[in-house]
């Protein structure tokens, strides 16, 4: 039993050392810093590897850092957290893979979602955030994008200085567009259905289509994070 506990002890200080090398080899020691040159897949296999100092993970420190966090910002998550934007990358994929021909030089606009079963004239903060989701992830693409709310000016006011606007006066009436990307929007238990299509413009043919769903708490999150109410906003307010 002596020898058994003899080689525990003695194989645990071996790897308390080897984890220490570990450190230095990355980070260098206290006296002299160490560069060391790693290739691609070295990189790689070392980032797991990496350890630093035991007392940064001390359990009462640790639980310290995260009460002062929290009264710091009571809404603190270390985790990641899920937005509508991680949703409208999994759509967009979708879009893609059935896309009935990728053109680089197609040009799309992007108009907001609405209800299904409401006005189609009207939205509601979700259906204005999946059409500027789908702006960014249609650009990502590599695909054309036209913002028509681009106006030909920028308003200086005391406020601040605007480019965009709403008003369909201030905008051009002849845009680039060959494709537009919007869709509707419908209610459900636990959250949100999301019905995505791409549209020709000229002969109303749809070219492409994605389904997705947005739980109810990501929603929420949406609107609690910006302090903004469910609001309906008329096109051209």
């Amino acid at each position: 039993m002596k020898k058994i506990h003899g080689l525990l002890l003695l194989s645990l200080s071996l790897s308390g050392c080897a984890t220490w090398e570990r450190y230095s080899l990355l980070t260098g020691s206290e006296s002299e810093p160490a560069e060391v040159e790693l290739t691609a897949p070295a990189q790689q296999k070392a980032r797991p590897q990496y350890f630093v100092s035991p007392a940064l993970y001390d359990g009462a420190a640790y639980q310290a850092t995260q009460q002062a966090a929290q009264k710091l910002h009571p809404q603190y998550q270390p985790q990641a957290t899920v937005n509508v934007n991680h949703y409208v990358q999994s759509m967009m994929h979708d879009l893609v893979a059935n896309l009935d021909l990728v053109n680089p030089q197609m040009v799309i606009g992007m108009t907001s979602f609405v209800y299904l079963d409401g006005p189609y004239d009207q939205t509601d903060l979700l259906g204005n955030q999946l059409s500027e989701s789908f702006m960014h992830e249609v650009h990502q693409f590599g695909l054309g994008v036209v913002d028509f709310k681009t106006t030909d000016y920028i308003r200086v006011t005391p406020q601040g200085d605007f480019v965009f606007s709403r008003d369909f006066m201030e905008l051009k009436e002849e845009q680039p567009i060959e494709f537009v990307l919007g869709g509707t929007l419908v209610r459900h238990q636990g959250g949100t259905l999301i019905n995505a299509r791409l549209v020709s413009v000229a002969s109303k043919k749809v070219a492409a289509t994605a389904q997705g769903f947005i739980p109810q708490h990501v929603v929420d999150a949406l609107y609690q994070s910006g302090g903004s109410e469910k609001l309906l906003l008329k096109q051209g307010e």
